[in-house]
């Protein structure tokens, strides 16, 4: 017999105190000062729990950048490739631009540095092609995922990083635009 799995309880409590913790910490005192020790004394969770949890501090940020663009920045299903990259394109250009843009810049960068910041952006990219192989199986001609990254995400992350200056929504369509004409899927 499996054990009875209950949606929520003390683990999903822990999880909740801790990634609020996280997030106000960094509103408030920003990446200079954040530690295990600040996120365990805020969450009123002991840092024994959170180490067994996450390991490290990377991982937990991975863990918080996961879950909140899961929830609030899924990858869009609109019916059409065009809808789907403009949409996605459009709410990417939107988080690096907002309150939250410190936390997915500082995760896309930790992506590349070892196991605790991939888990992040392996699940993106899952994501992001099954959104392209939707689009195949419509009919239409998608881009490959290296093309929609190298043509659409990178430039929005560049923008944002290197200038301090996101891109608005217009700006983002034209990167769709171009990818688009790239894989000859404009109309």
């Amino acid at each position: 017999m499996q054990p009875v799995q209950r949606p929520g309880g003390r683990s999903a409590r822990v999880r909740t105190a801790v990634h609020e913790a996280v997030l106000d910490l960094l509103r408030e005192d920003g990446w200079d000062d954040l530690n295990i020790a600040l996120v365990a004394e805020r969450s009123g969770v002991h840092q024994a729990t959170i180490y067994r949890r996450w390991g490290t501090l990377n991982g937990l940020i991975d863990d918080v950048v996961h879950e909140r663009l899961s929830q609030g920045s899924p990858v869009p299903d609109t019916g059409t490739l065009r809808g789907d990259l403009e949409a996605y394109a459009l709410r990417l250009a939107d988080d690096v631009a907002g309150p939250m843009a410190s936390l997915y810049l500082r995760a896309a960068m930790l992506g590349s540095r070892g196991p605790e910041g991939e888990t992040y952006m392996l699940n993106r990219a899952v994501q992001l092609q099954a959104m392209l192989d939707r689009a195949a199986a419509r009919g239409e001609r998608p881009p490959t995922l290296l093309e929609l990254l190298e043509v659409v995400i990178a430039p929005l992350y560049y923008h944002a990083v290197f200038f301090n200056r996101p891109v608005g929504p217009d700006h983002a369509r034209s990167l769709v635009d171009r990818l688009l004409a790239l894989c000859g899927s404009s109309p």
